[in-house]
């Protein structure tokens, strides 16, 4: 089994394989993972990372493995008031991938009843997610610890 404890958020050099995660899978700080080529890789970082879609995890001899964002269930979202709809996702802390015409975010019961009542377009699609950083940097949104 490869092992690595490093994290780049841009590859170096080309990649030899890639394991797929969704978001939630690519916030983490040790675990087992499968590559595409089938290999087991230990994921062993000094701390809990937020590994971005098109970052390398560092083998311990060197090579280098691509991170791929994997398509999972979201909410489109689309209006003629995008900011305004934008502001409201943010200020409930939801990540958010902002786009210029539209915004996606994960599938929420209660969100989806916000937006709708603001008059936003909904619409469910299966897409990779690659929300926002931080305000102060890269990562998570989910504190407020800065």
């Amino acid at each position: 089994m490869q092992t690595s404890q490093t994290y780049h958020d841009h590859s170096h050099a080309l990649a030899s394989d890639s394991v797929t995660l969704t978001y939630e899978d690519r916030f983490l700080r040790r675990k087992v993972l499968t590559t595409q080529s089938g290999t087991k890789l230990l994921v062993d970082l000094p701390k809990t990372t937020s590994l971005d879609h098109g970052g390398v995890l560092v083998t311990l001899d060197g090579a280098e493995i691509r991170i791929e964002a994997a398509p999972e269930p979201l909410l489109e979202v689309t209006g003629t008031h995008l900011l305004r709809l934008a502001w409201h996702i943010g200020n409930r802390h939801m990540p958010c991938q902002i786009e210029d015409t539209r915004l996606l975010i994960q599938r929420d019961h209660v969100i989806r009843d916000m937006l709708v009542q603001l008059g936003a377009t909904l619409r469910e699609v299966d897409e990779p997610f690659t929300p926002e950083g931080g305000a102060y940097g890269h990562g998570r949104t989910h504190s407020h610890a800065h």
